[in-house]
């Protein structure tokens, strides 16, 4: 099929921006568009600019917006020339779905996370570059160039999981409407996200911990009428505290126990048919799991063990608890588990939405998902763990057929999760589903605080609807904490709230010193030069049709504009010096041997010597290569708008006659500009062939650039000595020079 045309309806005035999601078990390229901020604010008005470009899926069917490719790009890491053609349906995808005549203003971005974290730094430079040079050589999509971030930049990069935790939050409070005017009421939303290695939260504090707090992100974002608004955010991550690490860490810790309980006999070591009873699992469930955190000098063959469940929650919450880490050291109080610091929570004020695993624990066998109430959650899970494992088989077989009464025989028992979901469970996620269900329920309470009874009075149903609705009668609503996975039909995903970033980017500032807004967490990468066009350029597109903005261009206008000044006012000052410049071009030129030597020989003629008081010195002399720089000054004093008032008109050109005529003057008529040491050089070294040189030209002390009044006094007597030859040797210089005899030229005339 071919491409789009930006020619289509759909696609007017329409961006785009494409993110992969570069996880650990594969890769989702999902592509987003957004309408342009000028024409939804022409079209909708003030209301409308009162809000955040909206966000949506980048296709005009549905089904289109995402696409995935597996395994994940870590995997790539000893085989580099496999992540082309890995790589290359994916941005297929994209350029069949992306009008071509938009493709040089779409960013692109490839944003690895847990898995390409655990490479070796060698290794993750050596994916990023392959990656980086295959999306810019075979796209034209808009991509950065090589910076401290990366090879491309911020485009292709690793990021942190306190960045994901932020984009997540960003994401969440765009959907939920948490964001506003500065001059709303509005309060946001927290965020949490567990996944299986790391668990993250992230939170607006109130007013009064904000400033205590010296570790807050500030995120920047513009409404489309141009207001900007700012939060301050807290975000902190908890690595190895995802549920398949915690499970793993729990493994470790049952072994651990059962034999300080069980010692082995000296004779012999324990058998690895030793069973160790486990609360966690489902009951009558039997594994063999292998912990990966026992003692080196633990033998192979005692790694794995036998566990069978005894399907008990109550001590499956109190065995997994310890596991939190609460004990240890906090260096910066208040600290929540692990010895991680987090600012006061206050629940009754800051709401949060969960996702990932705190979505799939709750809904997909339990039916819980959306507002969360404890008693219910830790009731269906009692439930479902104290049921036969065989029976848990047979309820996941019939929802898997879409047979009635998955749930089990009793024909009053409710549906569950299973029932309708059960063809998107695994037989896996029910055997971890009593884990991980106590290991949110530890992590809510005891590690993050929040108050076990939402609902004091109960009630007895385990469906999210009936939930909210006896929250609502009974005054609880909005809820402390509700599950979700996504609003309406888009996925709460971290991917989404970074392309809400980049839509507030573009829209143009209302405030003309706005200064581009950055990524939080990202060092800015633009020089202040580089800032301040951006500004400029935010400020004229506003006032410029759509074809002429950066967007269309693929480049910021008042970058050339801006070029296309300096090159005008460096002509123009070049056209006004030109005549300087000329000179200067010619004082350069490598003649002053041939020149010097010249004017020695003229001056001798005339009957002086050419330098100094003594005999003819050499044109190399010290004081000849004093002749080059004085004559250096003696231009760059002619170029000052002061040294122009004060120059004569006969001084004016003098510089460009052969030899000047110098009339008689006395001492006391003599002009300023005559009697200064500078002219008095200057003529000597350009006169010469003409004039005889008075000793006292030829002292050092003439050289300096200013002198005292004595000083010029003395210079004018000189220069009237010699007045009564001037109109002879004047003269003179208009007849074609003639050649010298080196032997005339050794008798000075007197």
């Amino acid at each position: 099929m071919p491409p789009p045309t930006a020619a289509d309806a759909w696609f007017n005035s329409r961006r785009f921006g494409i993110v992969v999601d570069a996880g650990s078990s594969g890769s989702r390229l999902q592509i987003y568009s957004w309408r342009d901020a000028r024409m939804v604010r022409d079209a909708l008005g003030a209301e409308a600019s009162r809000s955040l470009p909206r966000v949506g899926k980048g296709t005009q069917r549905d089904e289109d917006w995402v696409i995935k490719a597996e395994p994940g790009i870590s995997s790539f890491a000893e085989n580099l020339d496999d992540i082309p053609a890995y790589l290359a349906p994916l941005l297929k995808h994209a350029r069949s779905h992306i009008p071509p005549s938009l493709h040089h203003e779409t960013p692109l971005f490839l944003l690895a996370t847990a898995g390409m974290r655990l490479l070796s730094p060698e290794q993750q430079a050596a994916v990023l570059q392959t990656t980086c040079d295959f999306l810019s050589f075979h796209s034209d999509f808009r991509i950065e160039g090589p910076s401290p971030a990366g090879p491309c930049g911020s485009s292709v990069r690793i990021i942190t999981g306190e960045e994901e935790g932020l984009f997540g939050w960003i994401a969440v409070n765009y959907l939920m409407d948490g964001f506003g005017p500065s001059n709303s009421d509005r309060s946001t939303y927290g965020f949490l996200d567990m996944g299986g290695a790391s668990t993250q939260i992230a939170f607006e504090p109130s007013p009064e911990e904000q400033e205590k707090a010296q570790n807050l992100v500030e995120v920047r974002l513009r409404l489309i009428g141009g207001e900007e608004i700012s939060h301050k955010v807290f975000v902190t991550t908890w690595l190895g505290y995802g549920t398949n690490q915690a499970r793993e860490r729990y493994v470790g810790q049952a072994i651990r126990q059962h034999e300080l309980s069980h010692p082995p006999s000296s004779d012999e070591s324990p058998p690895i048919t030793d069973v160790i009873e486990d609360p966690c699992l489902p009951k009558d469930l039997t594994l063999i799991e292998s912990p990966v955190f026992l003692e080196p000098s633990v033998g192979p063959e005692q790694k794995s063990r036998t566990l069978h469940g005894t399907g008990s929650f109550d001590r499956c919450l109190a065995e997994t608890s310890p596991l939190l880490n609460k004990s240890a050291p906090c260096r910066d109080a208040p600290c929540l588990f692990n010895g991680v610091h987090v600012p006061p929570i206050d629940f009754s004020v800051s709401h949060f939405i969960g996702i990932s695993e705190y979505w799939y624990s709750s809904e997909h066998v339990f039916g819980l998902g959306g507002p969360y109430n404890f008693v219910q959650y830790e009731r269906a899970a009692q439930e479902f763990c104290g049921k036969p494992w065989n029976e848990i088989l047979r309820m996941h077989e019939a929802s898997r057929k879409g047979l009635p009464g998955g749930n089990g025989d009793d024909k009053g028992a409710k549906a569950s999760g299973l029932d309708k979901r059960g063809d998107r469970v695994e037989v896996s996620r029910l055997q971890m589903q009593c884990f991980k269900a106590a290991w949110v329920i530890n992590v809510l309470h005891d590690g993050l605080g929040m108050p076990r009874i939402v609902d004091s009075g109960g009630n007895d149903t385990t469906q999210a609807d009936e939930i909210k609705d006896h929250a609502e009668k009974k005054g609880l609503w909005r809820p402390w904490f509700q599950s979700m996975e996504s609003v309406g039909d888009m996925a709460i995903t971290w991917t989404l709230g970074k392309m809400v970033l980049e839509a507030s980017k573009e829209v143009p500032p209302s405030a003309k010193d706005s200064t581009p807004l950055p990524d939080p967490l990202e060092a800015p990468s633009n020089s202040d030069d580089s800032r301040i066009i951006d500004t400029i350029d935010d400020h004229i597109s506003s006032h410029l049709p759509p074809s002429l903005t950066r967007h269309s261009l693929g480049y910021p206008l008042a970058g050339v504009l801006s070029c296309l000044f300096m090159i005008l006012l460096i002509s123009l000052i070049t056209c006004r010096l030109r005549r300087y410049i000329r000179i200067c071009l010619r004082r350069l030129a490598p003649i002053y041997p041939k020149r010097d030597r010249d004017l020695a020989e003229s001056s001798m003629e005339q009957g002086g010597p050419a330098y100094g008081d003594g005999p003819v010195a050499s044109p190399y002399s010290t004081r000849a290569s004093f002749v080059p720089s004085l004559r250096w000054w003696r231009h760059l004093r002619r170029m000052t708008p002061m040294w122009h008032r004060h120059r004569s008109p006969q001084h004016t050109n003098q510089m460009y006659r052969p030899i000047p005529r110098l009339a008689p003057a006395s001492p006391a008529r003599a002009s300023p500009i005559r009697s200064s040491p500078s002219f008095t050089f200057a003529q000597q070294s350009e006169l010469s062939t003409s004039t005889s040189t008075s000793p006292t030209l030829g002292n050092h002390d003439d050289y300096a650039p200013l002198k005292n009044a004595d000083a010029g006094e003395a210079s004018s007597v000189s220069l009237y000595s010699r007045s009564r030859n001037s109109s002879t040797i004047s003269l003179s210089v208009l007849v074609p020079r003639q050649p010298l005899s080196r032997t005339a030229s050794a008798h000075p005339l007197h």
